[in-house]
């Protein structure tokens, strides 16, 4: 059902289109300083009581399950050819199923080519800002999602998973494990509770302890009268005036009934499949390859993080889904150390799912008595998993179809992913640790499992010093477009090692400043 329609002029209003981490916080945040704000969300407006304690049907709730293509030589082009990307499709995106895991970027995550050099067949690039622009903001996104291990709060208490994995680390002499960072309270705060351990604050968290713009930004922007929240309305299109400024977007309604919404400033927040999509189908004129790709970066450079998984059993039982899923982590290989025969690092976290989908993704088509042995073990089992830093390459990205539209005569996207040989030396070098560690704990057997559909998704409009290298600027500001801006995980213009969320809440709060300031020059 579609909120009420304000009446909001064109000079004075804001449009962002996508509820998630950046376009969520964003609104907010612009609320706050005094901007009318409309918020266009492809999802519906999903209550809390709606959630469910099932991560296999929370995941088909919450997902955006529109069809994509895939292409290129990664395993999830054959695993999962029509669903390569994961993120959701609901008010809150994809802050209402994610882990809470909140990591900084680093400076020398930031000056990758500096760093690491002119790595052959990648497109690195530095930031064009830097870490210490960026911390202030770090701190009140910290305190604006109740990170644990910042300002007081206590750290998240250990689960069986995370006991495994700290012997095995411990025997192995590594030294940085801790339960991690999240945005989820282990003590009330901000009005919410704290988390009652019960294994499901990732999928949609009936109980609330975890942070979301769902249940935190959009509830306290349309506390302040600003904020015109349209849910289950798909932006089409972007519009630009004589000049080349962006000045109004194109959706369809609940109801099928197409609109055109006048705007001062256009904010695209779809994540790094939808945002270069929506971009690359509003070409014109003036802009023939898409709005602001006249350098031909729009949906290149696109990264999605080493992610990896080794499950392992156990002579004894775990109960591995209990308590929060992804309390962990080992910092010992997130340094860039080039003695390890590839560039940038990787971080070591916990992993662990329900049943159903434990079997689903540990690896897809696998059958057969070994596979139902395994499976039956599953209380015997512990997941842990690698992310890390992959190489941005030029051939990476989104296209649109040439043959296929969507129920709203979009064309399709095909995400196309080949991996780097600096991917693969990663990927192996964790691969290994992840076994030893499970192995130094007791494991009796080890899996090394197949990539997912990605779900770290960045890039793929990255920030650039110079428009020849990319898309935004470093307020995330398009190039070639005045008042067209991306408030995603796409601005990165490296992906570092750390999950990506708590940056992209930092930038947003960042992009208000910058915004709100104009608008009152």
């Amino acid at each position: 059902m579609l909120a009420p329609i304000y009446e909001f002029s064109a000079d004075d209003v804001v449009v962002i289109i996508g509820s998630g981490a950046g376009g969520g916080t964003l609104a907010n945040e612009l609320c706050q300083r005094g901007l009318k704000t409309i918020l266009l969300e492809a999802g519906r407006h999903i209550t809390p009581a709606e959630f469910v304690n099932d991560d296999w049907a929370a995941y088909e709730m919450l997902s955006w399950l529109d069809k994509r293509t895939a292409s290129g030589n990664w395993r999830v082009a054959r695993d999962h050819p029509n669903a390569p990307s994961w993120h959701c499709k609901l008010v809150g995106g994809t802050t209402v199923h994610w882990s809470g895991c909140t990591y900084r970027l680093t400076q020398a995550e930031m000056q990758a080519r500096s760093l690491y050099g002119d790595v052959p067949g990648t497109s690195l690039i530095d930031w064009p800002l830097s870490l210490a622009e960026l911390e202030p903001y770090y701190d009140q996104a910290e305190r604006k999602m109740g990170v644990t291990r910042t300002n007081g709060l206590p750290a998240m208490p250990p689960n069986n998973n995370f006991k495994v994995m700290y012997w095995g680390a411990k025997r192995l002499g590594l030294r940085e494990i801790s339960t991690g960072r999240h945005a989820i309270n282990t003590v009330p705060y901000d009005n919410r509770p704290a988390t009652i351990q019960d294994g499901f604050s990732v999928s949609g968290d009936q109980h609330g302890a975890r942070w979301s713009t769902l249940n935190v930004e959009i509830p306290k922007a349309l506390e302040s009268g600003r904020l015109d929240l349209r849910a289950s309305c798909r932006a089409t299109g972007i519009e630009h005036d004589n000049n080349g400024a962006a000045k109004a977007v194109i959706y369809v309604d609940a109801n099928g009934i197409t609109h055109r919404q006048a705007a001062a400033v256009v904010v695209v927040a779809g994540n790094c499949i939808e945002s270069p999509r929506l971009l690359l189908n509003s070409a014109s004129g003036r802009y023939p390859d898409g709005l602001a790709n006249g350098f031909g970066h729009v949906g290149r450079h696109y990264l999605r993080h080493i992610i990896q998984t080794v499950w392992s059993i156990f002579p004894h039982p775990v109960n591995m889904h209990r308590g929060e899923l992804m309390g962990g982590l080992i910092a010992d290989f997130s340094r860039h150390d080039p003695s390890r025969g590839f560039a940038g690092g990787y971080y070591i976290e916990l992993n662990a799912m329900g049943l159903p989908t434990t079997a689903a993704f540990l690896n897809p088509g696998w059958w057969g008595r070994d596979f139902a042995d395994v499976i039956a073990q599953y209380a015997n089992m512990a997941g842990i998993f690698m992310t890390g830093e992959d190489m941005p390459q030029p051939g990476n990205r989104v296209t649109l179809s040439e043959t296929e539209t969507d129920a709203f005569g979009v064309p399709v996207a095909n995400l196309h992913y080949d991996d780097h040989l600096n991917d693969l030396l990663m990927r192996n070098h964790g691969y290994k640790t992840l076994t030893a560690i499970h192995q130094a704990a007791g494991a009796t057997r080890s899996i090394e499992a197949p990539a997912y559909p990605a779900s770290h998704n960045l890039g793929s409009n990255r920030m650039s010093a110079k428009p020849e290298d990319g898309v935004l600027d470093r307020n995330g500001e398009a190039h070639e477009v005045k008042n067209l801006f991306i408030a995603d995980g796409s601005a990165f213009a490296s992906g570092g090692a750390c999950n990506p969320t708590l940056s992209i809440v930092a930038l947003a709060i960042r992009q208000a400043d910058f915004i709100a300031k104009r608008a009152q020059s």
